[in-house]
Parts: structure tokens; sequence; C-alpha cells
């Protein structure tokens, strides 16, 4: 194995034909039946590692091989180390992590720093562990097969990114989390089409001073950046605030009237 940093550019999703794209979690919190941002992309790649991932059984943990992070909060790395603990003695090649070079130095020097969890690229020798890093880009594209995963910029209180999936088929877009920006949408829009969007709306309106500083959208936030969207793709509500979900959805289906949105849930599947 080898723990090193430059991964080819040709490392990435492996996308079939009929690829299934999996939301093992999708709150803005816990509690009973709620699980933090996790989603699972055919059966070895995943997009965060929050509390969601910990409901896969320890033969999905088993297949996972690459994990693509939108950024260094708990509630979306906050499974990793668990997960490299639970399945580093079948790990073949090493599990890698891919994200910016902010997010991957804050994994380095807060979690995986034999402190807070063990530095698993040095695990089980020196420079030959089971973890390893690839910095990746906003625009950089990492190809396998049928399809494509690239990052792409948002607006977060820390560096921050969302994930473009194209299938062979169709395509998906997670936000991760962001605000008020121009560069997401200038993003989306330069796409030649999109089919599904999943974006945050993490607060309610009674929050909404909250939101601006937290650089989170709430409805009214997220109703005048979803109007400059050329496409027409299918929306799905996440990172809702927990106890809050019913409102914070009737709030955006009241600010946004011209599309259909659909709260995002765990267990939700996308064919791409």
């Amino acid at each position: 194995m080898q723990g090193y940093d430059n991964w080819p550019t040709d490392a990435g999703i492996r996308i079939r034909p009929g690829m299934k794209i999996k939301i093992l979690g999708c709150s803005g919190g816990i509690g009973a039946e709620r699980r933090t941002t996790s989603i699972l992309v055919g059966d070895h790649t995943l997009i965060d590692a929050g509390t969601g991932v910990c409901d896969l059984s320890l033969d999905e943990l088993r297949k996972i091989r690459d994990i693509y992070v939108t950024h260094s909060h708990l509630d979306h790395v906050g499974g990793i180390p668990l997960l490299v603990d639970t399945i580093f003695d079948v790990l073949d090649t090493p599990l890698t992590i891919h994200a910016l070079p902010q997010t991957i130095d804050a994994l380095e020097q807060h979690m995986f720093n034999n402190v807070l969890w063990p530095d698993f690229t040095n695990i089980p020798t020196s420079g030959d562990g089971v973890l390893c890093y690839h910095r990746m880009s906003p625009g950089e594209p990492c190809v396998v097969d049928e399809g494509q995963i690239q990052m792409l910029p948002v607006k977060h209180v820390i560096p921050a990114v969302g994930y473009l999936v194209q299938g062979a088929d169709k395509s998906l877009v997670y936000s991760g989390d962001t605000t008020s920006n121009d560069v997401f949408w200038d993003a989306l829009n330069r796409l030649d089409s999109l089919d599904y969007l999943l974006i945050e709306s993490a607060f309610g309106e009674v929050d909404l001073e909250i939101s601006k500083l937290a650089y989170h959208y709430c409805p009214s936030l997220l109703a005048t950046d979803l109007a400059r969207l050329q496409h027409r793709p299918e929306v799905h509500i996440t990172h809702l605030k927990p106890g809050s979900e019913d409102s914070i959805m009737q709030e955006c289906r009241d600010a946004i009237t011209d599309r259909t949105l659909h709260q995002l849930t765990s267990g939700t599947t996308f064919d791409i």
C-alpha cells in the first residue's frame, strides 16, 4: 500500500449504467431515526460519512474504498474514524479520502492525530497505512468506466464543496452545506443537464439571522438562489433541523411555488 497525497485523477466513483445512489443519512442532527449526512454511491464509495454510515452492515462497510468529503464539520466526517477502525484488516488498498486540501489538513490535525484517533496513514507501518488522502480542487474530474464525480464550489463558514455525480444516463448534484452565493449556481447553469438536485435548507425563517451567521440556507434565501437555476431537476431538500423538518419544508414550499419539492429521507435511492 502507499499512503500518498497525489492520487491519479482517474481514481473515482465506479459508475455503471443503473448505478444506485442511496441516502444513508441526511438530517441536520441526531435522534431517533435521524442520521447525519452520508450518501452511498454504488457499493464502494461514500459522499460524506456522518452517522448515516453506521447503518450499513459489516459486509457493506467492508466494500467501501473511497470517501468524497464536502467539508470537515463533524456531522459529515464523524463516521470516518470508526469506519477505518472497523475495516482496516480487510483493506487490500488504502481507504482514500478525497477532499479539499483544507479539509484534509483539518482531518490530519484534529482527527487522525494520535490524540483523538490513531493516524491510520501510518498503520500498520509508517508510510504504508490503510488510509490515504487525495487533495482535490473544484472542477477536477475523477473518471472511471461510465461516469465521473467532480467538486463544485459552494460558500460555507469553512472551506467546503458540493459534488456533481454523472452517470451513464443521468446526473445528480449534492450541495453539501452552503448559503447564498453565485459560484454554485453559475456552475450548475453551465451543465448540459441536471436530473437531481439535493440542496440544503438547514433552518426555518425564525432563524434567518442564524442561517446567515452559520452560512446555511433557510427557505427565503434558498428561494432567491433557486430561481436562478435554468435546469428543471427533481429537487430534494436536505439537512433539515431536527424537530423542525415539517415546518421548514412547508416554508420552502410556500417560498418556492414553481417547482415540486421533496424532503430527502434516509433510504431514498436514485438511479443514474
